[in-house]
């Protein structure tokens, strides 16, 4: 949605997380979705080559996916193939297979629980989220149709759940159990058993809609990664992690927002962009956050790329400006920019009601890119934001860009 482009909301960032030590190996711990052979038919639009090539001046064909890549692809081929089955026989099979959340609701009003088990009042307080924490967001959806405003209430819902679990005030006692836990509830809710009522209100919606259980497996997964790894190697390591946290929100809303009936762009393409949001909006966090991230002893930034700048994790936790810090964020955030680039791309091939509020998320979370250099790449001790005005005057814009589908 943290990507067309379908990571609208802003996407996770560990940043104000504690630290754990490592329970399990690196291996257990990634848990890789298994890598299929290279395919063919429509790749990847996830220049990587080219991106990686623009911070390390390392060129290499832009048609070879990384393991990570292909792991990612295979993700995007199993949603992209849900949605051309079609909304309306996914949702008769889907009916058919599992047992309707408004079950869950009539229990819980037979319990004497009137007021708050009710399915329209799940969708009603997974709205009150949705406008409290993300309020550009929430406006937006006013656009959209009510079935879609409520499904993709419904997953923001779930999403600040599970980033909580590892983000929020009892962020100090979950465990890899834990998350275990909260994926077996997942599993459960998919099959039409939700827990509670904002369980109800995604049961619900993934009834509806052709929605994957993969991306929200895999957002777990990132949350898994936060209980142990605090270093990434490489960008092929980083890449997972942004889909992980926030490439998988695109995954998940495309189907709920919707292709636009007369677009020409292949369903595999849409999902690229959606995906390219949320690596673009992830990568910006990371740049802006370096400072306090690296305050809490965390890097997310490629360590083979600082050492080829000339720089080192002392350098970070020193937090110093010098030329070669600020020649290494140009090229950290050019290739942030060709994925907001590659996102923007596939906004025109959205639903039309679905355009403005990804177009407007995109258009100001690009913006922290460019407070960063007018920080003169200090991102360790200055926090680069868009302001309120800024803000304000993009959203007209956005919204007649998006009026056009251009």
């Amino acid at each position: 949605m943290a990507g067309s482009s379908a990571a609208v909301w802003p996407p996770h960032h560990a940043s104000c997380r504690p630290h754990h030590q490592p329970s399990s190996s690196s291996s257990q711990a990634r848990r890789l979705l298994p890598l299929p052979p290279r395919r063919g038919g429509a790749s990847l639009a996830r220049p990587g080559a080219t991106l990686a090539a623009a911070a390390t001046a390392t060129v290499a064909p832009a048609v070879v996916r990384t393991a990570s890549e292909e792991a990612v692809y295979e993700v995007v081929l199993r949603q992209a193939a849900l949605v051309r089955e079609g909304h309306g026989r996914v949702a008769r099979e889907g009916a058919a297979r599992r047992p309707r959340p408004r079950r869950w609701a009539e229990e819980k009003e037979e319990e004497g629980l009137r007021g708050w088990g009710l399915l329209g009042d799940a969708y009603d307080r997974c709205g009150e989220v949705c406008a409290e924490y993300a309020k550009t967001f929430y406006l937006g959806t006013q656009l959209m149709t009510p079935e879609r405003r409520k499904a993709v209430w419904a997953i923001y819902v779930w999403c600040r759940r599970t980033d909580e679990l590892v983000d929020g005030p009892n962020a100090n006692y979950i465990t890899p159990t834990a998350l275990d836990r909260w994926e077996k509830r997942l599993e459960d809710l998919f099959e039409g058993r939700p827990y509670d009522m904002y369980d109800a209100a995604l049961s619900d919606t993934v009834s509806k809609f052709p929605v994957d259980i993969q991306p929200f497996k895999d957002m777990i997964e990132g949350m898994r990664l936060d209980l142990w790894k605090s270093r990434y190697r490489t960008f092929d390591e980083l890449y997972l992690y942004c889909y992980y946290v926030a490439g998988t929100v695109g995954l998940m809303t495309v189907p709920v927002m919707g292709i636009a009936p007369d677009s020409k762009a292949s369903t595999e393409s849409v999902y690229n962009a959606a995906l390219a949001l949320g690596i673009a909006n992830q990568l910006t966090n990371i740049l802006r956050d370096v400072g306090e991230d690296a305050r809490r002893g965390r890097i997310y930034l490629p360590l083979d790329e600082l050492a080829q700048a000339g720089l080192t994790e002392d350098d970070i936790f020193r937090g110093k400006v010098t030329d070669k810090w600020r020649r290494f964020m140009k090229g950290q955030i050019q290739r942030a920019r060709l994925f907001f680039d590659e996102a923007e791309k596939g906004v025109a091939h959205l639903d039309s009601a679905s355009r403005w509020p990804v177009l407007a998320s995109l258009w100001l979370y690009r913006q922290i890119l460019d407070a960063i250099e007018a920080n003169d790449y200090n991102n360790f001790t200055k926090r680069a934001y868009v302001g309120k005005a800024k803000k304000l005057l993009s959203l007209p814009v956005a919204y007649a860009r998006a009026a056009v589908g251009s």
